[in-house]
């Protein structure tokens, strides 16, 4: 049951031969694990021997009910010497006559995470060395599971990160732009994203922002944040207006979530740029002729803050052909034990007028982001020559 070379095997095929040794150990007919479903509270069928028709069918227990219940429930070995209707609510159990079980919680620093039992088709006593012997096996598989809903928060994780974080930028007409995403955490995903979308008036809208935190909570919570504002930009042609909405929307909803958000609409003919900062960095801007520029737009305070009526700001400014404006979030400029400013004078010497996918390449390799200390996301737009 230590064997180190189990764990080589997937999942799948760990959960097999674990229980293919129990049965040989114990001489039992039957062996099956359950997981537990934490939403539901239910157990779940999850692999067995001599009972794989329980598993095909994704047989489902409440905590509490039957025999695979009445452990979860008390987190203690359950020996059922002799099977009756009564006592086992899996009909497969009945159906293929098992006649004793045993069964054992499979636990992870005192948390339930399934059952482990085993059965016999003829009637048994089962002793206290075969408890200990199925304890000890429930115990690798709790170390299993563990592993395995790791993987799968992993990939669930992953997979929400992709579908709020544009992998393609829409092809807009007289403008280029491109991205980059950089995760601070090792989940490899965290609370900062960057949103381009047409607005009904033939504005281009433009967002970054960084909710406080790492990890899935934090993108659950962006996920939220970055739907609720495409909907108050349908309503709204004042990107501070859009934001005052937010701030309500945040400090109601996701109350302790603190978060920065910079908000730009930019004007059909794409002269100009209108833009609202809610505790966000200003954004870089680099006009052919002049020396690049943070923009010059008021920071309002950040959204959740609390405060009842905050004041916001919608700044205007002409983004000329050629120029090139560098949104991002604070990863990118922020090292410990250095100043700020440094940190954004760095940014504005590094970024180029030139082809966006070049100020992106040459802003990310510039500023030494290896490892990044945060979530990094980035933002280049240029305004093409008419």
């Amino acid at each position: 049951m230590t064997d180190a070379t189990l764990s080589r095997l997937d999942v799948a095929d760990l959960f097999d031969e674990l229980l293919d040794r129990v049965r040989d150990l114990l001489e039992v007919d039957t062996a099956a694990i359950l997981l537990l479903d934490v939403a539901a509270r239910q157990l779940v069928a999850t692999a067995a021997k001599g009972l794989e028709e329980a598993v095909r069918r994704r047989f489902r227990v409440s905590v509490g009910r039957g025999f695979a219940g009445r452990v979860a429930l008390s987190k203690r070995p359950v020996i059922i010497e002799r099977v009756t209707a009564d006592l086992v609510v899996n009909p497969v159990l009945l159906q293929v006559g098992v006649q004793s079980l045993l069964g054992v919680p499979i636990t992870v620093r005192g948390d339930l995470v399934g059952v482990l039992h085993v059965g016999s088709l003829t009637p048994r006593r089962f002793t206290p060395d075969d408890v200990r012997l199925l304890e000890l096996v429930a115990d690798r598989v709790g170390l299993v599971s563990q592993a395995r809903a790791s993987s799968l928060d992993r990939a669930a994780t992953l997979a929400l990160q992709r579908s709020l974080i544009p992998t393609e930028l829409p092809e807009v007409p007289g403008l280029e732009m491109a991205a980059r995403y950089v995760p601070g955490h090792a989940s490899g995903v965290g609370g900062d994203w960057y949103d381009v979308f047409p607005h009904p008036s033939g504005s281009l809208g433009v967002v970054v922002g960084d909710v406080s935190g790492h990890g899935l909570q934090s993108a659950v919570v962006m996920g939220r944040i970055r739907s609720a504002l495409r909907a108050y930009a349908l309503v709204c042609d004042d990107p501070a207006e859009a934001l005052a909405l937010l701030d309500r929307k945040v400090v109601h909803f996701e109350a302790g979530s603190l978060t920065t958000v910079l908000y730009a609409m930019i004007s059909p003919d794409r002269s100009h740029v209108r833009i609202s900062l809610a505790g966000h960095p200003r954004p870089v801007l680099a006009v052919p002729g002049q020396p690049n520029a943070m923009l010059p737009a008021h920071i309002d305070p950040p959204l959740g803050t609390g405060h009842p009526h905050p004041q916001r700001h919608t700044t205007t400014v002409d983004l000329p052909p050629g120029a090139v404006l560098v949104s991002y979030t604070d990863g990118l400029v922020e090292r410990r034990g250095e100043l700020l400013d440094a940190g954004i004078a760095r940014l504005m010497a590094a970024v180029p007028l030139a082809p966006v996918e070049t100020v992106c390449a040459t802003v990310m390799g510039t500023l030494d982001v290896e490892p990044p200390a945060d979530d990094i996301a980035l933002l280049a737009l240029r305004r093409l020559e008419s």
